[in-house]
């Protein structure tokens, strides 16, 4: 049973998540190269080495809710059913809509709108999240290894972290050039979990049993 946290760490967490919103408010309104890490500081009422003790870097501000993502991801995949595989368990996951694609408020909409916008109008986020794609990509790469027992210079891990990250990344994008284009939340997100399963079923045909039983990959002589 884990530890409920103390007073000391919700006070950390309630600062953290107080600096974020105020980030997230300041980049919507005037654009995530307009706002300084100055800006932030002002806006939480907080100094700017505190910002920096909880966020290295501005980009690190926009994308603060990340890191839960990719620890949901891979706990999907730990904690999947005896005998289902791991793209089955990684398909659940990802073909749900979330966040404020799926948020029951009425503002939901127009704030996702919002965010898109941010992040399609800078060079610096963009190039951000490729990043947070590869350190996604090596995570699960890392997971599919352990959990098919494959040997360090498998690259089959690899080729199937690869793939289905770059499904995750095809849906964001698809996303995104929805709501861009105006096309309403809600049709949107039916077609979003239409585009997923499709897309599903094209990688079942070559990673649909991964992860089923502990194999070892074959070595090269």
């Amino acid at each position: 049973m884990s530890t409920p946290p103390g007073l000391r760490e919700r006070k950390k967490q309630r600062t953290r998540e107080l600096i974020a919103e105020a980030a997230r408010r300041l980049f919507t309104a005037r654009g995530f190269e307009a706002v300084t890490v100055d800006d932030v500081a002002r806006e939480a009422d907080v100094s700017r080495k505190t910002v920096f003790n909880y966020f290295p870097t501005k980009e690190d501000l926009f994308y603060s809710g990340l890191e839960l993502f990719e620890a949901q991801l891979l706990e999907a995949i730990r904690t999947r059913a005896p005998g289902q595989s791991i793209l089955t368990a990684f398909a659940r996951f990802i073909t749900q809509p979330r966040g404020l694609l799926s948020a029951d408020d009425p503002e939901a909409e127009q704030r996702l709108r919002a965010i898109i916008r941010v992040i399609a109008q800078s060079p610096a986020l963009l190039a951000r999240e490729r990043q947070i794609y590869a350190r996604y990509t090596e995570a699960l790469a890392e997971l599919i290894a352990q959990e098919t027992t494959a040997r360090p210079q498998d690259i089959g891990p690899w080729v199937a972290a690869n793939a289905m990250i770059g499904l995750h990344r095809a849906l964001v994008g698809y996303v995104r050039e929805q709501v861009l284009a105006g096309r309403d939340r809600d049709r949107i997100a039916r077609a979003y979990r239409a585009q997923a399963r499709q897309s599903v079923a094209l990688l079942e045909r070559g990673f649909g049993q991964l992860g089923t039983s502990l194999r070892r990959s074959t070595e090269i002589e």
